[in-house]
Order: C-alpha cells, then structure tokens, then sequence
C-alpha cells in the first residue's frame, strides 16, 4: 500500500495518476498524508548548536554537519513542509529562510542560531496544498503553489526587518493571476524574468512555462510562454556563459519534462526556439537539475527511478560543451536506495535533498574526470533510507555564512553548517 501511495505521490506518467488529476490540477496528487511517527517531541525548536560526534547530532545521523537550530511543524501550525529558500538583507546583512508549507510560507530570522525568530506566516492565497514553492528578486518573495486558483504571491521581505511582535500575519504586496496553479517558480534574476512552471495542463501552454516580467516586482508582467514540450516540472533559467560561444549571453531555459529534458532558446519572449531535448535510458519522471558553475554539466535527478528501478540515489551528469549535443557523462549511485528530489550547486559541492537519506553533500571538483564523491550528509529523517515521500524536500546552501537551511516534510525546518 505504501509503495502505491508513494507513485502516487509524484507519477503523474501513470495512467492511474492521470485520471486522478482534475482539470486545475498540475503534476502530483495533493494531500498525501504525512508520517510524523519517528518525531519523538514536536518541539517547538530546537536552539543552540548540537555537534555531529560519532555519527550523531542528538537524535540525527549526521558526518561532517552540524544541527544548529530546528522549528517544528507545530511552531509553524502547519501539519506538512515543502520546499525552502533563502534570502540575505544586504543592508542589514541578517539572514532568513523562507520555510513553504502546507498552508503558507513562512519567514524565520536565522542570523543568531541561538535564538531563531519565527517572525510570521503569509497565509496560502485559497487553499492549503502539499505544494508551494518560493524564490527571490530584489528583495521580494514569488510564491506559487499547486492550490487551485492561487496564482502567484508577491511578499516584500523588507518589512521583516520591522517585526515588533512576532509571529504576525502577513498579507501580500502583489498577487498575479496569469495562471492558477503552478507547481514551481523559476527565476532568472539576471534579467528579471520569473517563470512558473508546472501549471494546468489545459492551460495556453499545455502546462508549460509561464514568462512573466518581473523587474517592477510588485506589478508582474505577463510575456508569453512555452509549452512545445509538453509538461514542464521543474527549470533552470540561465544567462548562459558556458563553454558554448554559440550561445553566449542567450537566456537558456532547461527544462525537467517528466520523460524528457527541454532546453531551449527565450531570448526572445515572442520566439522561443527549441534548441535540443536529452533522453536517457530507465526514464521514470525526469524531476530536477542544475548547472554546475562553469555551465559545462547539467546534474539531472529522476524521481522514480529508485522505486521502479531498484537503483540506489541515481544522479545523471549531462555534459554541454556543445549544447546542440548533450550527451551522458557519467551516472553517480548514491551510499542509499533512498528517492533524489532537489539538487543545487555551490563551487565544487552538489547540495542534494534525498527524502529519507536527509541532505547529501557531494564531491564535483572532479566532475571533469567523472569522479564524484560523497563528502558528508545531515539525515533529518532517522526512520530509515528508503524509497519514500517522507524527509527532506529541499535544501537552500548559498547562505555566505554557510548555513544551510533544510525544508523537511515532516518535521519543519532545520539550520545545519558544516563542522569545524
């Protein structure tokens, strides 16, 4: 029964899956219950620095990576957590994770680990949702979600520098409502173009890529879209400066298509062009990626594989010296069978959201040589390390401090640093 619920979960190529989405609906089943079992207190928070010794930090396995600091699911009100991201107050040079959940996102000062501030909840637009996603430009929070008719949040993060009494209940400052639900937000902040993805399959653009103009953040623009692919999950956007001249300053989507990976030309928002897809052999649900810094390799992760395939953690590297030609350039099995969900890239470090194995920290510095490594994990979920829907489901590692900030389904959030 588990194992059904769980392709249910995120199978949106089932046929089963397919027939249970209703016309708002975008990639995955909502309202999967939550196993919060192995959470032996539901604190509030957990507040000073816990090291990892011997493998352990309190009640988490742990090498190399310390627990600073947690807020439970109850210190939010909420029963289920999502994605995270982060943002920096470069005028205050305070640091905050924005913590999505089943019914809002909300907004944690993490500057002194000591003493995390939960400054408020904005509430979901309509309905809760196992979906929501955020991201940041010029001092602003997008949130979308894959509640029915919630369109696209904008919350202006200046005001949590002047949080008397928290946590308090924040409104929006802008709302856009170009499509319903969306199951991801991408943003290019180079250009100031945002890019929901993930949204109604009946939608103009087959539930494809919304462009949306976003330099005057709180008045969204819409600017066309793409769908020629079909169904897009998840995206990069990039400026490309890669290896490739042919594509040098060209804004370049690269896109996670469920059977397949899109990357194509927007430049022009009134032209996009295809430039290329990548198949790969044992598709199951083509999910999540990123580029490495220098733009040369794509890290892909397939949500299903572990489950339909048997294979431990699969990461897939895609080499794009000519980005007319990707081709494979190695496949990394993880130290777990556990599900890979979100991966970002920080220097010469994957930062990976593997479900029940936690956050897992790999080796790419010898990427070129087809080497890559694991170098430590935080696993906020002790349970176990098998293919589930339960633990981590992302990360946020770009803090300059080197905090990182883990979005746990079950158990909230986490404020992890590497040990010294």
């Amino acid at each position: 029964m588990k194992i059904i619920i769980n392709i249910l979960c995120a199978g949106v190529i089932l046929c089963l899956v397919q027939a249970c989405l209703s016309d708002d609906s975008g990639g995955e089943i909502p309202n999967i219950p939550i196993d919060n079992s192995f959470d032996d207190s539901f604190d509030d928070s957990i507040v000073g620095t816990i090291p990892c010794e011997n493998g352990m930090a309190g009640i988490y396995p742990c090498d190399g990576f310390d627990l600073l600091g947690r807020i439970s699911l109850n210190g939010f009100s909420a029963s289920s957590g999502n994605d995270i991201w982060g943002w920096t107050d470069t005028t205050t040079n305070r640091e905050y994770a924005l913590v999505a959940l089943n019914n809002g996102t909300a907004f944690v000062d993490i500057s002194d680990t000591d003493n995390l501030i939960y400054l408020g909840k904005l509430s979901t637009e309509t309905s809760a949702s196992s979906w929501r996603d955020v991201k940041v430009y010029q001092d602003h929070a997008f949130i979308v979600s894959e509640a029915a008719g919630h369109g696209m949040q904008i919350f202006d993060l200046t005001r949590l520098r002047n949080v008397s009494n928290p946590p308090e209940s924040f409104d929006t400052d802008g709302h856009y409502s170009g499509f319903g639900n969306a199951h991801n937000i991408v943003i290019n902040e180079e250009t100031g173009f945002a890019y929901a993805v993930g949204t109604d399959r009946n939608d103009a653009f087959g539930g494809g890529v919304h462009f949306i103009n976003i330099q005057d953040p709180v008045n969204p623009i819409a600017a066309g879209g793409y769908g020629a692919n079909g169904y897009t999950h998840d995206a990069q956007v990039i400026t490309y400066s890669g290896p490739d001249t042919d594509y040098t300053a060209k804004e370049i989507f690269i896109g996670a298509n469920e059977d397949q990976v899109a990357i194509v030309d927007i430049t022009d928002k009134n032209n996009p062009i295809e430039i290329t897809t990548i198949q790969y052999s044992n598709t199951s649900y083509t999910h999540q990626g990123w580029f490495t810094e220098d733009q040369r390799y794509f890290i892909l992760g397939d949500e299903l594989d572990e489950i339909n395939f048997g294979f431990d953690s699969r990461t897939l590297v895609f080499d794009l010296l000519d980005v007319d030609n990707p081709i494979l350039h190695t496949t990394y099995f993880g130290e777990t069978g556990a599900i890979d969900h979100n991966g970002y890239v920080k220097g010469d470090e994957f930062f990976l959201a593997n479900y029940t194995a936690g956050i897992r920290v790999l080796d790419i510095s010898a990427i070129d040589g087809k080497t890559i490594s694991e170098k430590g994990f935080f696993d906020t979920y002790p349970t176990n390390d098998t293919a589930g829907f339960d633990g981590v489901w992302s990360i946020y590692p770009f803090f300059e401090s080197g905090k990182i900030v883990i979005g746990d389904i079950n158990s909230g959030l986490f404020v992890i640093q590497k040990s010294n």
